[in-house]
Formats: C-alpha cells, structure tokens, sequence
C-alpha cells in the first residue's frame, strides 16, 4: 500500500504510544528479573551494577520519550531514534550478560518486530542488518579476545562463532520479513477498515438527509404493529411528531388505513385513506406498502409512503365539475332555442285565451295557472343558461365595501331577513378587479340561501379581507352535512323541496369565472360558511 506522510504520522503515534508503555513493561519484568538474578549469583559484582544503571538510564529515556512525543512534529524520525536506541541498548545488555553466552540476544527480535508496526519493511529490514553487525561485533570483538578487560573472555571456537552469528542473523532476517509483511498487511487492513467506516458513515449521513427531505412521507411499522421510523415529510404531512409515534401502536394513529390485519401486514400498491390531523383537519392520504428487508434479507418490518392527495383532490373535484359544466353548456346551447320558442308560444297563446270574455272563470284560473308556469319554466331556463353558460366578467376595480353595504341595504328591506340580524366585518376600504353585477349577485344568492336555511331567524355575518382578497358569508344556521358537501355546487342537487339545484352551480360557476375559488366549511357560529377568494385580483 502506498506509505503517504499522513498515514505514517497517524499509525506510528498510535504505534510510539503503545511500543514505549511496552518497553517501560519489559525493562521492568526481564532487566528487572535479570539484575535480581545476577545481584545474587557468582557475577554479581560485575553486572548487577551496570545493569541497575541501565535500567535506571532506560526509565529515564522512556520518560523522556513519553514527555516528547506530543510536542515531536517529525514522528517518523523520531521512531527510528527510538530503534537507534534500543539496538544500542540491547547490545549493551548482551556485553554486560554474558556475549555469545547471553540468554538476551532474542531481545533483538522484539526491536526488529516493533521496528515493522512503525516503520516500513524497508526500514525494517535496516533494523534487522544493524541487529545483525552489532550481534556479529560483539562476537567478532569477543572471538578475538578484545573484550577481556571487561570480563568477556571466552575460548569461542571458529565453528561456534560461525554458528552463533548464522542462526541469529538468519533469524533478524526471517523476523523482519515476517513481521513486515504481517505489519504492511495490518496497516492495509487498517486503511481499508478505516475507508470502509468512513463510507459506511457518509452512506449513513447521505440516508438521513435523503430521509429528511424526501417529500413523501417514510413510517417503517414493526412486527408487532409500532412505529419504529417516521421522517421529518411524515410529521410535516399528518402534524405528529417522532416522539409522539414512536413506538406507538399504528392502528391506534392511523386507524384508516388498515395496516395491520389477523394474517399479518397488508400489502398494497396503492390505496387512498382519510386521516384526521390533531388539529382535527382531515386529510386524504395517498399511500403504499412494502415489506422492508435488511442486507441479510431478514425482515425489518412494513415499510408505508404515503403523500397528502387533499390539494389534488379538490382540483380533480374541480376538474370534474368543470367538465360537468362543460357538458352541460353543450346540452344548454343546443336545447335552448328548442325550449324557449314552443313555450313563448303556448305562453303567448294562453295570454290571447285570457283576454277572450267569453271564458269561464273556471277556464280563466286554469289558464291563469299556465301562464304562471311557463314563466316559472323561463326563469329556470334562464338560471340553467346562466349558469352553463355564465357571461365573461366584465372586470373592473371596485369597492368591496361599497357592493356589501348596498347588499345589506337590499336584505334588510327583504321580508325574509325580518328575523335575522345581519353582521359586517371589516375595517377599511377595499378594492378589487371584480365584475360588480356578477359579484353583487353571488352574494345575493348566498345570503337567500342563508335566510332559507334559517325560517325561526338567526345570524348573518359578511365579512371582507383585505390581505387574503376574500369575502366571507357565514350563517348560524344548520350548517351542511359533510357527506353532501361535495355535491352541492352540483347542477340540480338541492336538498330544498322546490329548489332548483342551480343557485349555488351558478355562484360557483361565477366565481370560478374571476379565476377565484370557493371554500365551503362549518363555521364557527355552528353554520354554514363560504369564502370566496380571488387570488387572482388585486388589492
């Protein structure tokens, strides 16, 4: 593997660290055992001696050592001082024990195996040729009988000498080319593990960021029916926190979706569920089931996305009802001619009938009713053509309030606002780009349908907003059942007894012309309420 500076400096003061708290242990076990053994035995007085002053010599380098290493920027020379050292040291120990005779010449091994976890096998392999000429001088200076005056004398024979220096140089040898393959391959894995480790930690932190802002909202359910995960889409979607879910029952949270049967989890590809938020809005969830399996292939659970199809719902509601009103446009322009010519003829005719006095006033009230009927029937062909076919705004910038005040002005005057108490609110001046005969006249129709659903009187409230360009009509009244709320801008629904289901078509039709929206939901004085915003005006 390739040896940069900056794995060096990492591995060799992990390496320094652990080889100097080593070799504090050796000198105390081995030098410390050997200078006992010697204080009482027959050498005492030549070694003991010495080797309590290197002991004491080493203690102090080894602290020294320690005190250095974290102020030492060049960590790579320093550990080869340190193997200068202690191959010095070792040799030392050998004059002192003996020479050829030393049971410590193996410690030059333990150099030459610390030398490959710090340094690279090149430099290892120095280590063991240094090992080799200061072991083969001690020898070579002992065969030779130059160390007699420090007590070394020893009649070595030429084949011993030979065999001495061959064994141990081919050890130092095979020591370092073991221990630096073992200690480049340790290295290697150690760089591998670390890559590994620090992929693995980016794979992880990329996971969570892409949990966290993924749009759709991520639940992982457990075995036993609780939330194990929820991501940050999931609590901005349904307004529950991770906290509040975890491990929570799920059917308990979302009781609609049916998650959890008596076989096991529930598999869908795609299904749609109502859920009702803390704050008691309700939402309609689009969502998808899998069964999420870890590396293994064991199984971790029930893995369920799910987005929120309320916004989409209500323009695919508004689709449809535009291509109903479509259609009926087309039914309306093709039928209308048809209708209105037969009927301003038998109206016309009845009409000249009334006016013969030779009639009987039995055939008079007949006629009479006729001639109410086909106007009634003209009427409601006008609101079915109004409403398929409404003309174009023709917009101009108005006064809001202005319209709202005359409106007032009108129900009050109305003998069926006699009982109910109408309410303004707003507090200024507003203007928008509106058609003001059109707008006039949805919230005409809004306010009689208010009257109508309240005959023992009440409360009407009409307010106007500025910053939302919207106006509010809310009544105390019954209110609307949830389950037809969907149904009333429909053309011919009405749940009144001769109502023609075109009022609030025609209102929805109009507004929907501005390029504004109708709201419809129960208001806070227990009735209906609907709000019109023009989002496309300006005010």
């Amino acid at each position: 593997m390739p040896f940069t500076k900056k794995k060096i400096y990492k591995t060799d003061y992990r390496s320094l660290t652990w080889y100097l708290a080593c070799r504090a242990a050796v000198i105390t076990f081995l030098l410390g055992g050997a200078a006992i053994f010697y204080w009482g035995g027959p050498v005492a007085t030549s070694a003991a001696g010495p080797l309590l002053l290197l002991i004491a010599i080493s203690y102090a380098q080894a602290i020294c050592s320690a005190l250095l290493l974290r102020l030492v920027k060049r960590l790579y020379l320093f550990a080869q001082t340190q193997i200068v050292w202690d191959l010095l040291f070792v040799t030392a120990i050998i004059l002192l024990t003996g020479g050829v005779e030393s049971v410590f010449s193996f410690v030059y091994l333990l150099v030459i195996v610390s030398a490959s976890f710090m340094l690279p096998r090149r430099q290892t392999f120095f280590a063991a040729a240094s090992a080799a000429i200061l072991f083969g001088g001690i020898l070579d200076l002992q065969y030779f009988h130059y160390l007699n005056e420090i007590g070394l004398y020893r009649n070595v024979s030429g084949g011993a000498f030979l065999s001495a220096v061959f064994v141990h140089v081919v050890a130092f040898f095979l020591s370092a080319g073991l221990s630096g393959t073992l200690a480049e391959r340790w290295r290697a894995s150690e760089a591998e593990l670390e890559r590994k480790t620090v992929d693995f930690a980016e794979l992880e932190e990329m996971n969570r960021t892409i949990l966290s802002h993924i749009s759709s909202g991520l639940m992982l359910v457990s075995a036993d029916g609780r939330v194990l995960s929820f991501n940050r889409a999931a609590s901005e979607i349904t307004g529950l926190q991770r906290g509040e879910v975890y491990q929570q029952p799920v059917n308990s949270l979302f009781p609609n979706l049916g998650l959890l049967t008596t076989e096991g989890f529930s598999l869908v590809s795609r299904a749609e569920a109502v859920f009702e938020k803390p704050s008691k809005e309700k939402l309609v969830l689009g969502y998808a089931t899998t069964v999420a399996k870890g590396h293994r292939r064991d199984e971790l659970g029930l893995l369920v996305t799910f987005q929120d199809l309320t916004q989409l719902k209500m323009v695919e509601e508004q689709l449809q009802r535009a291509d109903r009103l479509a259609a009926v446009g087309r039914l309306a322009s093709g039928m209308a001619h048809e209708i209105r010519n037969p009927l301003a003829s038998i109206s016309g005719s009845v009409q000249l009938l009334l006016e013969a006095s030779h009639g009987s006033d039995e055939d008079r009230r007949l006629m009479s009713i006729v001639v109410c009927e086909a106007d009634r029937l003209s009427g409601l062909l006008t609101d079915f053509l109004t409403y398929a076919r409404p003309p174009v705004p023709n917009k101009e910038r108005i006064n809001v309030i202005a319209v709202v005040n005359e409106l007032c002005e009108m129900l009050a005057a109305d003998q069926r606002f006699s009982q109910i108490t109408i309410r303004k609110q707003y507090s200024e001046q507003v203007e928008m780009e509106l058609d003001r005969g059109q707008i006039w006249q949805v919230l005409w129709d809004l306010a009689i349908n208010a009257a109508e659903a309240m005959p023992e009187g009440g409360e009407l409230h009409i307010r106007v907003d500025f910053e939302n360009s919207s106006i509010t009509v809310e009544d105390t009244g019954p209110g609307i059942a949830e389950e037809i709320r969907s149904q009333i801008f429909d053309p011919f629904f009405s749940t009144k007894e001769k109502g023609t289901g075109l009022g609030l078509a025609s209102v929805y039709s109009v507004v929907e012309a501005h390029g504004g929206k109708i709201d419809v939901s129960p208001g806070v004085l227990g009735g209906a309420k609907f709000t019109l915003i023009f989002s496309d005006t300006e005010s």
